[in-house]
């Protein structure tokens, strides 16, 4: 009954809402039950009046064939690309833009985030704490070094670089229809960000002297170009994620012989870098009811002892996806298993250091399992062949694969605490194979679309996993203390990421509440199911806007929601006492 009042009272928060109507800046007429009208842009040829790809709906396309070396002795990451980009847009096109993540951290960009006070970049296997002046940060030399870009038989292309972003002139527009092939080389100095809040890097084990890779917004990106925006090109801070084109990929990663590497998409050439012994045990997995250890602890551990002087290159290839990201580490055991949804296999895993042990062994690729499951029952059936978990000091997603912690105390205990949190930070960064990495938003624009439902999906998918799991976010009073917060400390979910002051609460909880409210009391389950299906079945593998996620869920189920993406989305929604 507590929650069932606590939903009543949230419900009545939108039609006794604290501040007066009137001064809502989304509202001409002071009703509060108004149309959202001209706040939501036009229908087109586009993006139609139902929240559907219109007749006329385009994207981009971008394919990347890349050679790769981790350079762990000077902790460096060399690179070479080629890129074709076709233009399915009806526009002429005479310039590109790219995204250079590492740019972020170049002391020169105003973008960057390092703290001259508290700098945590060593360029050497030695950490560097003392580093306080502007003169000191410029010697770590951070960022992209782009050593050449230039068209398919090598003739330089001219380029701009603005801080986050490089655009490429183009010497010829490109057409409609038409595709270009470029080359870009590049290189840059790894950070051990992963240790300190960062999305991907390394982080150095000074009890055994290794390190363990997370190689994330590593190469040069094509941004999006679309029909709602043009390019997108906003800088990246740190904080908005990604909006990035779909296409296929071949990667090759150069690195020590006795790494083991984990990735986006699928290994083609697993016999020529496991043992005999692994290879077996990984052709063993293909058909295992539980995870079979392809990479065994008593091999990592063995391996963690000595450093190969020598190297070995890993092949991968994945189709049809927005992003590549890769991990590498001597110090990785690698289990894994398959699922299945109808007929398709995916082959679930899990890379782990000893000190992760004990809790992922257990539980991670069994959790990835029953995400992918679970999402696909809610959202569209995962297409991908892999979905992976890595253990990591700092969780991040990409397609197929994400980084999570999940260690064990040094004697190999875990709380029960630790264990909720390790699965609960699986099945929500797994959940981003969903949104964003296929339902593909643009989450530079807008956090809510990818992190929101995500969230929401995460607590349904907790909840099966068991229905007493003490979910974090989802359940209408974990709101309550921020909705709770004085009017001018709250902004509403349609804030643009850069500008969101409450990012988690606002991101993350506020719109995964409102959506579990949704379902549960306004519409009922069998509509918003139904609703919440098509969107998702609309917008795999295309690029939606908050507007065609509003339209496709009132155009699923018959319901006029108006009120509540206004009340919710467009409004603060505050409680109060009645």
């Amino acid at each position: 009954m507590k929650n069932a009042a606590l939903v009543l009272v949230m419900i009545l928060s939108l039609t006794f809402n604290a501040q007066n109507i009137q001064n809502n800046p989304t509202s001409n007429h002071g009703n509060k039950f108004e149309q959202l009208g001209t706040i939501l842009q036009s229908p087109n040829e586009y993006r139609t009046a139902s929240g559907a790809p219109g007749s006329k709906y385009w994207q981009q396309k971008a394919d990347y064939d890349i050679d790769v070396t981790l350079d762990e002795k000077n902790l460096t990451c060399i690179g070479s690309e080629t890129v074709t980009y076709t233009n399915n847009s009806p526009d002429k096109l005479d310039y590109l833009w790219l995204q250079l993540d590492e740019n972020q951290h170049d002391v020169n960009n105003p973008a960057n985030y390092w703290d001259a006070n508290k700098i945590e970049a060593p360029v050497t296997q030695g950490e560097i704490k003392a580093l306080t002046t502007k003169e000191t940060l410029t010697q770590l030399d951070m960022g992209d070094k782009i050593l050449e870009v230039s068209d398919e038989k090598g003739k330089p292309l001219k380029y701009t670089i603005n801080t986050t972003m490089m655009r490429i002139d183009l010497p010829k527009t490109l057409n409609p229809g038409s595709k270009v092939k470029f080359k870009v080389k590049w290189k840059y100095k790894l950070s051990n960000r992963m240790e300190t809040g960062g999305r991907g890097g390394y982080e150095y084990f000074p009890e055994d002297g290794n390190h363990l890779f997370t190689m994330t917004q590593w190469f040069p990106r094509m941004c999006v170009y679309s029909d709602f925006q043009g390019w997108q090109h906003k800088q990246f801070t740190g904080r908005g994620e990604f909006a990035l084109a779909f296409g296929n990929y071949k990667v090759k990663m150069t690195v020590p012989s006795d790494h083991v590497v984990c990735s986006t998409g699928e290994i083609q050439n697993a016999a020529q870098v496991l043992s005999a012994a692994q290879l077996a045990r990984w052709q063993k997995a293909q058909t295992a009811k539980e995870p079979i250890e392809v990479v065994t602890l008593e091999e990592a551990t063995a391996a963690e002892k000595n450093k190969s002087t020598t190297t070995k290159t890993w092949i991968f290839k994945a189709d049809s996806v927005r992003d590549f990201a890769w991990g590498s580490s001597r110090k990785f055991v690698w289990d894994a298993m398959p699922a299945f949804v109808g007929k398709h296999k995916t082959m679930c895993m899990s890379f782990y250091g000893k000190e992760a042990y004990p809790l992922y062994r257990k539980y991670s690729t069994k959790t990835v399992a029953h995400t992918i499951k679970t999402y696909s029952k809610f959202s569209i059936d995962y297409p991908y062949p892999v979905a992976q978990s890595i253990e990591a000091a700092n969780g991040m997603e990409y397609p197929m694969i994400c980084f999570n912690f999940g260690r064990a105390e040094k004697d190999g205990t875990y709380t029960e605490g630790s264990k909720n949190g390790m699965i609960l930070v699986i099945i929500h960064e797994v959940g981003h194979n969903f949104f964003p990495m296929i339902i593909n938003s643009d989450e530079r624009q807008w956090s809510w679309l990818d992190e929101g439902l995500n969230t929401f999906v995460q607590f349904l998918t907790e909840q099966e996993f068991d229905n007493n799991f003490a979910s974090q976010r989802g359940p209408a009073h974990k709101m309550v203390d921020y909705m709770r917060l004085p009017k001018d400390q709250l902004e509403p979910i349609m804030t643009n990421s850069e500008n969101i002051i409450h990012f988690g609460p606002n991101a993350y909880g506020k719109p995964a509440t409102a959506l579990n409210i949704l379902r549960e009391t306004v519409m009922g389950r069998e509509l918003f199911d139904f609703a919440f299906k098509t969107y998702c079945t609309r917008w795999a593998f295309k690029h939606p806007q908050p507007a065609d996620f509003f339209r496709s869920m009132e155009d699923a189920s018959g319901v006029d929601l108006d009120w509540f993406w206004r009340a919710w989305f467009y409004d603060i929604t505050q409680l109060i006492s009645l």
